[in-house]
């Protein structure tokens, strides 16, 4: 009987396996290897899709709050320019009210002044 390379009678053995075990096991390997790879790829396309749609909403949310923030500006410059013609209507039937008063105390000083 012929003896192996490593001196016993048995098969030539690589690696401690027989020579097309050890290539089959390279083959799953490198299947193992692929599939991670792919696996890893898809993972971070995934990621990339997700960080894009988060960019997206990110600038929408950015976008909707400066409308809130335009939006409640101008209300807010709305309320204060009726709040101020308000004020200039009121100071106007105040300054009426007291012309009025004035008339009148100087009709009334006048009839008394006829009247002596």
């Amino acid at each position: 009987m012929r003896k192996g390379p490593t001196g016993t009678g048995g098969p030539s053995q690589v690696c401690g396996r027989q020579p097309c075990r050890c290539r089959a096991a390279l083959g799953t390997d490198a299947v193992r290897v692929a599939r991670d790879a792919r696996i890893a790829e898809r993972t971070a396309t995934k990621l990339a899709i997700e960080a894009q749609q988060a960019a997206g909403l990110a600038a929408a949310q950015a976008t909707e709050a400066a409308a809130r923030e335009a939006a409640l500006k101008t209300e807010q410059e709305a309320r204060d320019m009726e709040f101020a013609e308000r004020a200039a209507r009121e100071a106007t039937m105040e300054e009426e009210r007291q012309a009025a008063r004035d008339a009148r105390y100087a009709a009334r000083k006048a009839r008394k002044r006829k009247g002596r």
